[in-house]
């Protein structure tokens, strides 16, 4: 995250399908995990905001959209594609 390295090590969209699944096995015990269950939320609001190819570190730039002006590190942002 200091460095602002996107390029997927685990995408995004994984992390949102592996949530997924875990919010549904809980479910079906009985459980509410109500952490994972906002984490959830915010990995889906960074894939629908065009990161589900990112590394899921990238979990950071929806932290800083909702944080405005907040910026973590100072080096340029490492999209993927511009290895």
């Amino acid at each position: 995250m200091l460095n602002r390295a996107w390029i997927p090590g685990g995408p995004t969209r994984t992390q949102v399908k592996d949530l997924r699944t875990i919010l549904e096995v809980a479910s079906s015990l009985g459980l509410k995990l109500p952490l994972s269950s906002k984490v959830a939320e915010l990995f889906e609001a960074t894939v629908a905001a065009g990161f589900g190819d990112y590394d899921h570190s990238a979990l950071l730039l929806e932290i800083e959209r909702l944080n405005p002006g907040a910026r973590l590190g100072n080096k340029p942002d490492q999209m993927p594609g511009q290895q």
